[in-house]
């Protein structure tokens, strides 16, 4: 038995894990269905079964370099260990993916969010990545431990994108702040923060545009943001979190490398986990990026947007295998 399933024997632990479980079926059942069937027809270890086991991984959407890195590893500690038989790899590889993304590090999904201050959260992501819906849930979830949440609509350029978050406001029940379209995002920060300190606001989550055409506009309005944010409010933003969706695999995470190029990324929120068959994209963004996951959405329900825990998805996606 491996080190993560010795971590991972309490019932308590197995139960929490359970919408992680219902939400990866797609990545167990498809890619890594293949690494049972893989290590179970196999009688020997050899280069071959390695070549083999790295096309599964970027199948996994692991990410290339990330593979290499992770393949490299089992065969140092098959030779140093003199592991012959292919199903001994099973837990070898499951810790390893543990180790990757802990790195001997305490790992928190937790948002800086302090009481007796105003916390600023500001989202960020291309246009149809799940940013608004994100923006609700995490709204519901501060609302629900008695916050008192204003939801600010700082992607001017599409009217659509205003309207959707006001009705999210509604359907939550936080306080909403909006200028017409085409208003300067800097100008809608500025006077939002104005109002939420009149309203005794403790949360405001802040939507941003999501124009990758340019990314020069993009960088320089960004910046704008921060510097107004962190003027009018010390520290801020507390968290800024990149919202990608994860059923766009390698392209999700050339967009996180995009916008950590141009803003300083706290935290990803993946979105659509349960709709896609490659949840290796967690462990290629914490691997190249060295970003933690904050959060995940493993369904459309308001309280489907889980906060991450790396014990929780690591089961999700080999629980068929470490049962």
């Amino acid at each position: 038995m491996g080190l993560f399933s010795k971590l991972f024997q309490s019932k308590e632990k197995r139960k929490n894990a359970k919408k992680y479980k219902i939400g990866m079926e797609k990545t167990r059942n498809s890619v890594l269905g293949n690494l049972t069937e893989l290590l179970n027809a196999t009688s020997e270890i050899n280069e071959e079964l390695f070549d083999e086991l790295e096309e599964i991984f970027i199948m996994a959407d692991i990410g290339v370099d990330t593979v290499i890195k992770i393949v490299d590893h089992l065969r140092d500690k098959v030779e140093v260990n003199a592991i012959t038989k292919p199903s001994d790899l099973t837990d070898m590889i499951v810790d390893e993916m543990f180790q990757l993304y802990v790195r001997d590090e305490i790992v928190s999904s937790n948002l800086d969010i302090k009481d007796g201050r105003l916390n600023v959260v500001l989202f960020v992501g291309v246009n149809g990545v799940g940013k608004t819906t994100t923006i609700g849930k995490v709204a519901h979830q501060y609302i629900s431990q008695g916050k008192k949440v204003m939801m600010v609509a700082g992607d001017t350029f599409r009217a659509g994108a205003i309207n959707q978050l006001r009705i999210w406001s509604e359907r939550v029940g936080s306080l909403f702040f909006a200028k017409e379209a085409g208003s300067d995002p800097s100008s809608v920060m500025f006077d939002a923060i104005a109002y939420a300190k009149e309203q005794d606001v403790d949360v405001i989550l802040c939507d941003t545009a999501g124009r990758l055409q340019n990314k020069t506009n993009l960088m320089k309005e960004l910046e704008k943001i921060h510097r107004v944010i962190e003027r009018e409010v010390e520290g801020a933003p507390h968290e800024t979190l990149l919202v990608v969706d994860a059923t766009t695999g390698q392209n999700g995470l050339s967009q996180a490398k995009l916008f950590d190029e141009v803003t300083n990324i706290s935290g990803i929120v993946l979105t659509k986990l349960d709709g896609t068959a490659k949840g290796g994209i967690v462990l290629a963004i914490r691997d190249e990026l060295n970003i933690p996951i904050k959060y995940i959405g493993l369904g459309e329900g308001l309280d489907d947007l889980e906060y991450f825990d790396i014990e929780e998805y690591i089961y999700g996606m080999f629980s068929d295998v470490i049962e």
